[in-house]
């Protein structure tokens, strides 16, 4: 929210800034128990602080700007010299990282204190007088004059000590500035700190990169801080080569974007520069009727790259298109921070916009000077492309002995072999094409070899489809190579083919059932073989596609593969914990209850395409009048077989003696036969919906009849209808998990 006076709808206004920066309020318990004054804060004024640096590394500057506007208000917030309607405002151009604040005191407030001194015993003499103690302890408070009959005497709980209750003096903004800057250098989210000499060519100073000028500005007074070897002033440089004046002369807090932007040619904020930037890619775009590649990523580190952008048009021969897309894209991308452009249909086009950082009248000039950049990289890629197509993907399995996989687990090929096999025994379960299986596992990894993933790893799987379909592999087997690293994140989409969701599933799980078994488990925040991406993966298939697959058996499959591997030990019970502890994180998400999930998961089901279906039961379930009390029957149910011993195998109708137990073996039997049917069909809802009219003999049995009597035979009889009655009960999900309490 803009504070009152604040400039509206200026592109490129000092204050239209994304969001600002909220601080948190002042830290409590500050030393000496400050309190403030009735005295409202000193008059107000704005404030601008701005280091000008040499180019800043680009991936890193968003984040940088943010940091060093929150350090510094943070900071000045902690002293007491902002209110609760101070806004700060950060800039993050290449060459400068500022904050314009508003409502900054230009000192603080005066605070009543009460300093605890030393025991009373220590600071004072029998005759009451100041001992060498207390004197030294009020001068170092520069209150050496107090006489001792001024001091509070009290109690501490321990022993009467002596307090010094005073009006600390106002602490002008500079010092607390001072402060806020160093604060803020020492925790700036460097990601690789500099060292540099200062102009005496003796002291040495350690940032990010080399700094030239700092500006802090208090309305329009110069504010006397210092940072980096720097002394602050009013003066800045604009643009490398198109500024109007250099340097530039802030006049005020106020004025600093605006004469950026009009003395400087400079963009100051970054919020606003990204924002420019995709106005004019849409506009570019639009005029030759295409679309630019949406890329955030590439968006943040353009913008970091230019301080006045210039959105240009440019071309490069058809010819190129004759190589995959997804190389051209990359290689544009990755290497020269251009924007593709692509038709209606998504298929990319010759056309690619860059984003310059000058203006000139004539830009043939640089749109000439970019095609011509970019030519040599799309020329390496369709060589590439054209030399890798000379040798198939089978002749370049065997290569992959040289290529180490992991120092414990062997090479990429006795990964592939061990892939191949578990990928196979998955065929034969989902009654796949199990020869198309085989030979897209043998072939998933092969690509590797080649010259273009050599060059964009991050190609690898979809040069591998390319290639095997120029090899004139079956379209499942090409595809497969591709689909088999989906899912790839959040988000992503699912192998599309069943020969791929075997492979797919099978590299997954060799990954886990491998590292697992050599001791590689995630720790913590740390998690180097994306462990829980691979176990989520896993479980998004399973659950997605709804394969009819048990977890145990995939793993046991898993496990098999790595039987020659030496020191591998099974890790199937921790890997089955780990994989079904995603599962309880991923249900979360998706909006379900802690109670519903362990409900579903506590048995330990193994068929995980059924847990959406159950979990829908439970919820449907805990709907119904009937839940709770039946939920409670089921919790003392499994309370009282916890604690018995000697259940009946089966129950003995002849053993039932009391009317209300009769009713309930009566009601549970005529129950069965309708949730038999129900569970056979997969219809869990209507399970659970046929359990509701055990409500009422469920409750008379435990008011009327005592389980645990004296005869053994009349109590194993009741403790096993009590067992039927629950395994009927838990067959979709534990539902004494669902009792309250």
């Amino acid at each position: 929210m803009s504070p009152p006076g604040r400039p509206k709808g200026e592109f490129l206004s000092a204050q239209r800034e994304g969001s600002p920066i909220c601080p948190p309020g002042r830290p409590k318990g500050e030393f000496l128990s400050a309190q403030r004054e009735g005295s409202p804060l000193s008059a107000t004024k704005n404030l601008l602080v701005e280091l000008q640096v040499e180019e800043l590394p680009p991936k890193a500057l968003k984040k940088l700007g943010e940091a060093f506007a929150a350090e510094i208000t943070a900071g000045l917030r902690a002293s007491g010299l902002l209110d609760e309607h101070s806004v700060a405002t950060p800039f993050a151009t290449p060459r400068r990282l500022a904050v314009h604040v508003t409502a900054v005191a230009a000192a603080t407030p005066p605070e009543s204190r009460r300093e605890k001194l030393v025991p009373a015993s220590v600071g004072l003499t029998p005759a009451g007088q100041k001992t060498p103690a207390l004197q030294k302890k009020l001068d170092a408070l520069g209150a050496g004059g107090t006489d001792a009959a001024a001091l509070e005497r009290a109690s501490d709980g321990k022993q009467d000590m002596l307090y010094l209750a005073f009006t600390a003096p106002p602490r002008p903004l500079a010092g607390e500035l001072q402060a806020a800057l160093d604060r803020m250098l020492a925790r700036l989210p460097i990601p690789k700190v500099m060292s540099y000499p200062l102009a005496d060519g003796w002291s040495t100073v350690h940032f990010v990169r080399p700094a030239h000028s700092l500006v802090a500005l208090h309305g329009a007074e110069v504010v006397p801080v210092h940072a980096l070897g720097l002394q602050a002033g009013r003066h800045t440089v604009g643009h490398r080569f198109e500024a109007a004046a250099s340097p530039l002369s802030i006049r005020d807090a106020d004025s600093y974007a605006q004469q950026l932007a009009t003395e400087g040619a400079v963009i100051a904020g970054f919020a606003a520069r990204r924002a420019e930037i995709v106005r004019q890619l849409q506009a570019a775009a639009a005029s030759a009727g295409l679309e630019p590649i949406e890329d955030d990523a590439l968006l943040d580190e353009v913008t970091a790259l230019v301080e006045r952008p210039n959105v240009l048009a440019c071309r490069f021969e058809p010819e190129f298109l004759g190589v995959p897309q997804e190389c051209l894209i990359l290689t544009m991308k990755a290497n020269q921070k251009y924007f593709p452009l692509l038709d209606a249909a998504g298929r990319l086009t010759n056309r690619f916009l860059v984003v310059s950082n000058i203006c000139p009248a004539d830009p043939g000039a640089v749109i000439e000077g970019n095609e011509r950049v970019v030519r040599p990289r799309l020329a390496d890629a369709k060589f590439f492309f054209d030399q890798d197509r000379k040798v198939t993907l089978d002749s370049r399995v065997d290569g992959l002995r040289s290529v180490v996989y992991h120092a414990r687990l062997g090479s990429q090929l006795e990964r592939v072999e061990r892939l191949t096999g578990i990928a196979v025994a998955i065929g034969h379960l989902l009654g796949a094409d199990v020869t198309h299986v085989e030979r897209a596992a043998r072939l998933a990894k092969a690509d590797l070899r080649t010259l273009m993933v050599g060059e964009f790893p991050e190609l690898q799987g979809i040069m591998g489809t390319y290639y095997a379909r120029h090899d004139g592999e079956a379209a499942d087997v090409a595809n497969a190579i591709e689909e088999h690293y989906r899912p790839r994140f959040a988000g992503d989409t699912l192998p599309a083919s069943q020969v791929g969701l075997c492979v797919a599933l099978a590299d997954k799980i060799e990954t886990l059932a491998g590292l697992f078994g050599i001791g590689e488990r995630p720790t913590g925040e740390k998690d180097p073989f994306a462990l829980r991406r691979h176990a989520l993966g896993v479980l998004r298939m399973l659950i997605e596609a709804r394969l009819p697959l048990a977890l145990d058996r995939l793993l046991a499959a898993g496990v098999a593969a790595f039987g020659s591997v030496r020191g591998f030990a099974d890790p199937r019970a921790e890997l089955q914990a780990f994989v079904l502890d995603r599962l309880r994180g991923l249900l979360r998400d998706d909006g379900y209850s802690a109670n519903e999930v362990e409900a579903v998961l506590a048995p330990g089901p193994q068929r995980l395409d059924d847990v959406p279906r159950r979990l829908a039961a439970v919820r449907a379930f805990a709907q119904l009048p009937e839940a709770g009390s039946l939920a409670a029957a089921n919790k003392r149910i499994g309370n009282i077989l916890k604690k018995s011993e000697g259940a009946a195998a089966a129950v003995d109708a002849a053993l039932l003696f009391e009317p209300a137990e009769q009713a309930l073996a009566a009601a549970l039997a005529a129950v069965r036969p309708q949730a038999e049917a129900r569970f056979a069909a997969g219809d869990y809802t209507g399970l659970l919906s046929a359990l509701a009219p055990l409500k009422q003999p469920v409750d008379r049995f435990f008011d009327d009849v005592m389980v645990n009597v004296e005869d053994a035979a009349i109590r194993a009889n009741r403790l096993a209808l009590l067992a039927q009655l629950r395994g009927q009960m838990n067959r979709v999900a534990d539902l004494s998990l669902l009792a309250a309490g």
